[in-house]
């Protein structure tokens, strides 16, 4: 029963009265948008295998060439928020990118912030803000809001990756919006190289205000040795994982949404707790088992799924003797900074 009462119970003269005011009662509406204990939720368990997905990614090569598609992308869509709003949840949008060998993606700058989580090939690279940053597979490419930033191909097998945006969240405050631009100067200047070693940053001429974000490229090489450092300095650690840091600062790598890489040890399960962010999972190397709530998903290399926050995750790696890596992207930062952030347990 609807304690608050029901708006069909309302006269229907005034309704019409509000209506045409453009005002809208509150009580009948108020537990739809304040439900109690654990919020609504459109976010769905999801899972995207890049076995299907991989196909018909090579077959959009076919059909549209770069010129007319200019970003050549394959958006991995949550049913429970509608395919046609391109969400995975409430603030992350996902697309896997294809480029051709011998192909350029136009230089332009958005206010959404992006990442790039490489799948497969070699020999391409973005230039974000003039500094050229290679793709291997694994690696994470950071775009951030505003920076310019383009791509090219100067290989022989395609290329693709997992792009990460808060797109859905930007959009929603009205705030999206892009600008093209014309090909960049690439730049003497490699941030991945500068703050290849944890513990240490340069002091000459180090301007911090001035370049918010150091490090754009975080190579998987570096990111696996680190998880692989970790679980065998700390063999009785229950859950191995690195968060992606700005150098600088120490604070997330970028302001909305928080990236990780997760180790699991062979035969290992781990239970995340139940926290209000959504979550993405993305496979990079082994077999892993993903029980999302009541749902679970068999995750191959390169696979994804998608986990609605207030919702317990285990992890199960399928391996007995070889580890497994998962990247995982989720919204806490953004959760942060506006004090609605929970653990549940």
């Amino acid at each position: 029963m609807n304690e608050l009462g029901r708006l069909e119970d309302l006269p229907v003269a005034y309704r019409e009265a509000l209506t045409q005011r453009c005002l809208v009662p509150l009580w009948p509406n108020l537990r739809a948008v304040l439900p109690p204990q654990v919020p609504a939720r459109k976010t769905r368990p999801t899972f995207w295998a890049y076995s299907s997905i991989r196909p018909l990614l090579l077959q959009a090569g076919e059909l549209t060439p770069i010129e007319k598609a200019e970003r050549r992308v394959l958006v991995l869509a949550n049913p429970g928020h509608g395919l046609e709003n391109m969400q995975a949840s409430a603030a992350m949008y996902l697309g896997m990118q294809l480029l051709l060998p011998g192909e350029w993606a136009p230089a332009h700058r958005h206010t959404p912030n992006a990442v790039r989580l490489i799948v497969e090939g070699e020999s391409a690279y973005t230039t974000v803000g003039g500094e050229k940053c290679v793709m291997q597979r694994g690696d994470l490419i950071l775009t951030p809001t505003g920076q310019w930033h383009e791509h090219g191909h100067d290989g022989d097998q395609p290329v693709v990756w997992l792009d990460v945006l808060d797109l859905p969240l930007v959009y929603y405050m009205e705030a999206s919006y892009h600008i093209d631009g014309q090909r960049q100067t690439v730049k003497p200047d490699r941030g991945d190289a500068v703050y290849a070693r944890g513990g240490m940053v340069p002091t000459v001429n180090f301007e911090r205000a001035g370049k918010p974000y150091p490090m754009l490229r975080y190579p998987w090489v570096e990111a696996r040795a680190a998880l692989l450092a970790l679980a065998g300095n700390q063999p009785d650690l229950p859950s191995v994982q690195i968060a992606y840091t700005n150098p600088e600062t120490g604070g997330d790598a970028q302001n909305i949404l928080g990236f990780y890489a997760q180790m699991l040890r062979p035969g290992q399960s781990l239970r995340l707790p139940a926290r209000s962010p959504a979550m993405v999972f993305h496979l990079i190397e082994g077999g892993a088992d993903v029980q999302i709530g009541d749902q679970r998903f068999a995750l191959g290399e390169a696979d994804t799924c998608c986990a609605p926050g207030y919702t317990a995750v285990t992890l199960s790696n399928r391996s007995a003797d070889q580890p497994a890596f998962v990247f995982i992207a989720d919204e806490s930062p953004l959760h942060r900074k506006l004090g609605v952030y929970e653990n549940r347990g």
